[in-house]
Formats: structure tokens, sequence, C-alpha cells
């Protein structure tokens, strides 16, 4: 009996380093494991800002990982590039850019995403945060004498449907900052959804359409150049980067707080262990004054945080999109 307990306490040993030492070897083969690279997938296209972003990062974490990679994978409004890292083995090898679309405006738009944003991912780090702005060509602003927000609402309820405003798509926070304005200031406008950002601030400075929402990320190059006017950012607060712009509630528009943001995350079941050792060395580059530069010049800033308050802004950040999507009235079957 005692030879028998003690090969039953050997076992149980064995059992329980099986157990755990993988975990740990985990965490320890992500720093200079050149042979198994760690992917950061962006599920949007090459060129935006959560593109541009990740391979900044990419850049900055490779001296203590090894070869770091971005791989686009687009599609279904980020869906498909969430699907495909949910699925990928968590041993923090694997990353991915989520955003406000993927994790706060998708759950309440589309009727089914085939991922659990809860459940399927664990957040690493906030990344960054880019304000919304609202924005109108100089040729419109002198056809119409639009050069306010107050302007624009007292136009459109002189000329009810005249104006229409484009988005990146139905669901998007172009949409959404859209659909609040004209449910806040009771006027009508038509939505004119475009597959993706891009073409819709191209519409808007070509003269297809009249107005966007856009991200400051995207619209600060034309706004610098002189092709956008900028009539006020839809955040809480100003932002440093477009300092003389009000905010949607300075120009008479209370309660409008729509923002993009942007972060890493890696599969639900990834040890915490390496979640720990992937945001010291995330926040660390992002604390570096020249990629706090970096970002800045594209109308970006950085935003570096805790897995714990990340996870915290993405539940709260769910809870609001959750109304706006219903006071929008989109949805994607």
């Amino acid at each position: 009996m005692q030879r028998r307990t003690v090969l039953g306490a050997i076992g149980a040993v064995a059992l329980s380093s099986a157990t755990y030492f993988p975990m740990t070897a985990c965490a320890a083969a992500l720093k200079g494991d050149s042979g198994n690279p760690i992917r950061i997938v962006v599920p949007y296209p090459p060129g935006g800002p959560l593109d541009v972003s990740a391979r900044a990062i990419a850049d900055a974490i490779s001296p203590a990982f090894g070869t770091v990679v971005v791989e686009n994978r687009p599609g279904a409004g980020g869906n498909v590039g969430m699907s495909f890292v949910k699925q990928q083995k968590p041993d923090g090898h694997t990353l991915v850019m989520g955003a406000v679309a993927t994790h706060a405006i998708n759950p309440s738009l589309y009727k089914n995403i085939p991922y659990d944003p809860k459940k399927d991912f664990k957040p690493v780090s906030l990344v960054a945060t880019a304000a919304n702005v609202l924005v109108i060509t100089p040729q419109f602003s002198e056809k119409t004498g639009i050069k306010s927000v107050a302007d624009l609402i007292a136009y459109a309820k002189a000329n009810p449907g005249k104006l229409n405003y484009a988005s990146g798509g139905n669901g998007s926070a172009g949409h959404m900052a859209g659909e609040l304005l004209k449910n806040k200031a009771g006027i009508d406008m038509a939505h004119i959804p475009f597959a993706g950002a891009s073409p819709a601030l191209l519409s808007v400075i070509s003269g297809q359409t009249d107005l966007i929402f856009d991200n400051l990320a995207s619209a600060s190059a034309n706004i610098k150049a002189g092709k956008l006017m900028a009539l006020a950012v839809t955040t809480k607060t100003r932002t440093p980067l477009l300092a003389d712009t009000p905010t949607m509630g300075e120009a008479g528009v209370p309660d409008f707080d729509i923002y993009t943001w942007f972060g890493l995350m890696v599969p639900g079941k990834t040890p915490d262990e390496t979640v720990a050792e992937l945001n010291a060395e995330i926040v660390k580059a992002l604390r570096d004054p020249a990629m706090d530069k970096k970002f800045r010049a594209f109308g970006a800033l950085p935003a570096p945080n805790t897995p714990a308050e990340f996870a915290q802004m993405i539940d709260d950040e769910a809870a609001k999109y959750k109304v706006l999507v219903k006071i929008s009235g989109a949805r994607v079957d």
C-alpha cells in the first residue's frame, strides 16, 4: 500500500507538471523565438490606421520577440479576420487588431457574428484612439453658406431631405454619428454607405456627397491640405490634434461621444502570463516618444493600458453602441 501511495503521489506530481510547464513554456517561448514568428492580424485592408499602427508596433517589439509579421485578412466589417484569429493556437504567437467595429458595433449590428467578442478573445492593450470629425469641402461651404454645425442644422431644417452624408458602410462609426446627429438635431439627411472609409471620403472631396463623419486619422491630411473643412469633433473633449475645432457638444449638439479606437487581442484561452508578457512590451513601445510622434502624424493618439482596463472599456463601448445601433435602425443579416 505504501509503495502504491508513493507511486500515486509521483504520478500526481508528474501530471500536474505536464499541465503546468507547457503554459510556462508558452510564455517563455515568445521572446527570441525567430523560428516561430508572431503574427499581428489586421481584419481590414492594408494602408488604413489599424494597418499602419500594427506595422509600427511590429517593428518596435521585434527586438524582444524576434520576427513579427503583419497579416491583413479583411472582409465583412472585420468579422473575417476576427473569426480566423479565434481559431488560432492560444500561445501568444497570433494577435489581432480589434476595434470599435469588431467589438462594440458588430455584436449589435449583425444578426449573427462568427465569434463571441468576450469569450473568444482576451484584451492585451488598447493601442490608440482617434477622434471622429465632421467635415465638408470648402466648395460645399461656399455653395451652401455652411460654416458651422449650427449652420448645417439650420440648412437641413430649411431644406428637408436635401442633404446627404457618406459613410464607410452600414453600421460604421460614421453611420452611427450621422444618425445620432439626425436624432438629436431633428433633421433629415440621406445616408450614402460605401464599401469602406476611403471611397466614402473621396466621394465628399469630389463633390458626389455632401459631408462625412470620418476618423481624424483618415481625414487629417486633407484637412491640413485645405481640401476639407472641420466643423466639429465628435468626442466629449477637444483633441490636441485639432485644438481649434469645437466638439459637437460645444457646437450645440449635447451628449455626443463617438470616436475610433483599436487595440491588440489574443485568442481567448491564451494564458494570462503570456498576455502580461505581450502587454509589457506593447505598452513600452507605445510610450516611446518616437511612437507617439508617429501616431500623431496620422491623427491618432497612443493609449496603452492594462488588459483589465481594456476589457472594461470594451464592455462600456459595447453598451453604448447597442443603443446607437438601435437609434440608427441599421441591421446586417
